[in-house]
């Protein structure tokens, strides 16, 4: 099959190391792995093909946030002339605003819809048109054959943007099993690990004041942000014991949470509940004891003593008396891992999920 691959964020560079891009490049590499032909067309790409995948890139300016809107929505034409150009079997279209490609083009298409994304660029960026953004968004929900959500309260904001009933579904986010082996978890220093943006929604201060006053327990901190200088701040003033690792490429990060006990996602009581955690798959995965927030889509793949320890979000001294659990019972840090890492495998790999996603005779 011929699958024409859409992401138009100028925001998500389709080869880059961030989570969205991470998404991008598991989706894409699952397609191959069916044996699909996949071209892969974005607004921001820094080479021209991503493991075998030709990349064709319509770059979108720098301007003002209405000339890039204007941007985004020239881009998708172009883009949606040079699929019907080269052909294909089906669209595949990570949902972007201003975006109508998936619409322009008369093969099947699949919307994937990972945010509500005209309230989150109203509350988080600037959206100057948002007419013409709703107004894009109902054209290519409303055509779709599949539109993929990640979670619940994104498919409820699908409906109420122009998806239809019989083409909506639930897909959560996945992990590619095969690229984690499962961590050791020796014995020693707890080994605790956040990756992540750092972004104040993410809650990182959370898992620092929880280490903060905690002996034998480090956390290392995978990723970057605009949060990052405030939260060395904050592991100074407490003392806490933190390792900064920075953004790194993410094939690099299997080996490094092999190297891990414990993987916290620690969000905040304020945080919104729509999310579907990369993080939390990754830290299954790799068979690491996985302590997090009871919040959104997380107690659907975490199971409480099971796969993971679940926490009040926000909770500081509930996160804290985890770690000091699992810090105290090695057997059972093993225990989670294990059978987190079970989970993942038989549930949660990218081949299962783009198969739940893909309409009856593309399977």
């Amino acid at each position: 099959m011929r699958v024409a691959y859409v992401c138009t964020d100028p925001g998500i560079p389709a080869d880059g190391s961030k989570g969205a891009s991470v998404h991008v490049q598991q989706i894409v590499r699952a397609f191959q792995r069916r044996g699909d032909d996949v071209t892969v067309y974005a607004t921001r790409s820094g080479s021209a093909e991503m493991g075998g995948a030709p990349i064709v890139t319509v770059p979108v300016g720098r301007g003002d946030a209405a000339d890039r809107e204007r941007a985004v929505a020239r881009a998708a034409v172009q883009i949606a002339e040079r699929i019907a150009d080269d052909g294909c079997d089906l669209v595949y279209e990570r949902l972007s605003l201003f975006s109508d490609v998936s619409a322009r083009v008369a093969a099947p298409a699949v919307v994937e819809v990972n945010a509500p994304l005209i309230e989150e660029q109203r509350t988080h960026r600037t959206l100057v048109d948002e007419t013409g953004a709703t107004a894009a968004v109902r054209r290519v929900l409303s055509r779709a054959a599949t539109v993929a959500c990640v979670s619940e309260p994104v498919a409820e904001w699908a409906l109420a943007h122009g998806s239809a009933d019989a083409s909506t579904i639930v897909a959560p986010n996945g992990v590619d099993t095969r690229a984690f082996a499962p961590a050791e978890l020796r014995d020693g220093i707890l080994e605790v690990v956040f990756i992540g943006s750092l972004k104040s929604w993410h809650g990182v201060d959370i898992a620092i004041a929880a280490i903060a006053d905690l002996e034998g327990v480090r956390l290392t901190i995978i990723g970057d942000g605009p949060e990052r200088e405030r939260l060395e701040g904050v592991a100074d003033a407490l003392g806490a014991d933190v390792r900064w690792l920075g953004a790194i490429p993410h094939e690099a990060v299997p080996a490094e949470l092999a190297a891990m006990h414990v993987g916290v996602a620690p969000y905040p009581a304020t945080a919104d509940a729509y999310f579907s955690p990369l993080k939390a798959f990754e830290y299954l995965a790799a068979g690491l004891a996985v302590v997090a927030s009871e919040t959104g889509q997380i107690p659907s793949l975490i199971a409480h003593d099971d796969t993971g320890i679940l926490v009040p979000a926000g909770g500081v001294d509930a996160l804290r008396g985890a770690l000091t659990t699992l810090r105290d019972d090695r057997g059972l840090a093993r225990r989670l891992g294990s059978a987190g890492r079970a989970r993942a495998v038989s549930q949660h790999d990218w081949d299962r999920t783009l198969d739940r996603i893909l309409p009856g005779g593309f399977r």
